[in-house]
């Protein structure tokens, strides 16, 4: 982690005591209208909303892992793509293929590297494959895996999710499938991780 994100998430930490009555819904964070069901009984639920394409999503990558990294185990956290064109729906692809073949959690930095460093398109399934093989897929495993209909299912229910959140950008971050927040309601990425801890402890207390 560079000196800049080690800087960014010690600064959340040191204001993480900001009056809980701070955070005002329809500001900070919205009410979703039907609350979408969450598939962790008994914890709570937190959901990035993200895109590999997104330099926003890219940034706040390494910041949103290290708090991950913080939490209890009553708390569980997923990625969930989001895709309002053919592009991004290309990226979700991507996503559950590395999720189905075991590699979600190795690969989900070295795919945005590839787009954010690397000035991959990250379209042609040729180009594509090239990140899979460094983790020592095969290319028959690959191909069966990127058009299996366990992928397109997920790749279908994953953009039902982010319609039912009512997402306006990535990245946003959705709590028990209630509520979403995000930098540009906030104001900021360590502001979102607040009202997002706060509304974690709201549910906590209905658990």
């Amino acid at each position: 982690m560079s000196k800049w994100l080690i800087f960014a998430f010690t600064a959340l930490i040191s204001v993480a005591s900001v009056a809980q009555d701070q955070f005002v819904a329809g500001k900070d964070y919205q009410v979703i209208e039907t609350p979408v069901k969450t598939g962790s009984p008994g914890k709570v639920e937190v959901t990035e909303v993200f895109w590999y394409g997104c330099p926003h999503c890219n940034q706040f990558r390494p910041i949103f892992e290290q708090w991950k990294s913080q939490q209890s185990d009553d708390i569980f956290v997923r990625h969930s793509p989001a895709m309002w064109n053919k592009k991004m729906a290309v990226h979700a692809r991507i996503f559950y293929t590395a999720a189905v073949l075991g590699k979600q959690k190795v690969m989900h930095k070295d795919i945005f590297d590839a787009m954010h460093l690397k000035r991959k398109k990250m379209l042609n399934e040729g180009e594509i494959y090239e990140v899979f093989k460094t983790h020592g897929i095969t290319k028959e495993k690959f191909d069966k895996t990127f058009k299996s209909f366990g992928v397109n299912s997920m790749v279908k229910q994953a953009d039902a999710r982010a319609r039912s959140y009512g997402i306006t950008g990535t990245p946003e971050l959705i709590i028990n499938g209630k509520y979403r927040t995000s930098a540009s309601m906030t104001g900021s990425t360590a502001r979102m991780l607040q009202v997002t801890e706060h509304l974690i402890n709201k549910e906590k207390a209905n658990i």
